[in-house]
């Protein structure tokens, strides 16, 4: 399988400005997902996408492939992460002049990751033909269907109906979270499908420990994850 990872790195950001850049366990954050794509022999070629000269400087300073800007259109504030990554895609493949058989998304928020997570993703895509694309997913500590709950009309009532039910977490279906860790999904689904990724409902779960299901876009995170990794 013929596999393109890319890295997106949007210059500016609300929550945490200048995260991509901003020091974690010895290396700016960016780093550590280009280093540990170069750890993967099923990732073909690894790309950042960025809008920023400073990110495409430190990028390439661990070894980053960085063979275009993102065009400011899609790197505003209110920019989804979808068109990026099937702009991506094109800019390779015209670069290239051949087509990839299936993007990875490694999000340099998601530090924690390890080489066998992005080798089992793959072999869970590989065997199933009829799947468009693995996402990676964790159990978290509380399920949302008895622990979450919403004020309605002043009282507190639960976030899923039924989910009250429950008195035993044992007796409680086992529930994942998208934890934003990795993404696989089939290079022909991102040339031809435009809208959200998430209309599509063919995907595999990829279990990862929720220890390192971390993902960093506020400063409080990042202190968390520091905290995790020290």
């Amino acid at each position: 399988m013929k596999l393109l990872a890319v890295i997106p790195a949007r210059g500016g950001s609300k929550g945490l400005p200048g995260k991509h850049l901003r020091p974690f366990a010895g290396l700016p954050l960016i780093a550590h997902s280009v280093l540990f794509a170069k750890l993967c022999p099923e990732i073909t070629r690894c790309v950042v996408s960025t809008d920023s000269p400073e990110i495409v400087e430190v990028a390439r300073r661990f070894g980053a492939d960085v063979p275009f800007l993102r065009p400011a259109e899609l790197a505003r504030d209110e920019s989804s992460l979808w068109p990026t990554l099937r702009h991506a895609l094109a800019e390779v493949e015209r670069g290239e002049g051949a087509a990839y058989d299936a993007l990875l998304l490694l999000d340099p928020t998601s530090p924690a990751r390890e080489p066998a997570d992005v080798a089992g993703a793959v072999r869970r895509l590989q065997a199933s033909p009829e799947a468009q694309g693995v996402i990676g997913v964790s159990q978290p500590e509380f399920t949302p269907i008895s622990h979450y709950v919403i004020e309605r009309g002043g009282w507190m009532a639960p976030l899923i109906e039924g989910g009250d039910r429950y008195e035993r977490r044992q007796e409680e279906p086992t529930v994942y979270r998208i934890n934003g860790s990795l993404y696989v999904w089939r290079a022909a689904f991102v040339r031809r499908h435009e809208g959200s990724w998430r209309a599509e409902r063919r995907y595999l779960l990829y279990e990862i420990p929720e220890t390192r299901a971390m993902s960093i876009d506020t400063a409080e995170q990042f202190e968390r994850a520091e905290l995790l990794v020290t």
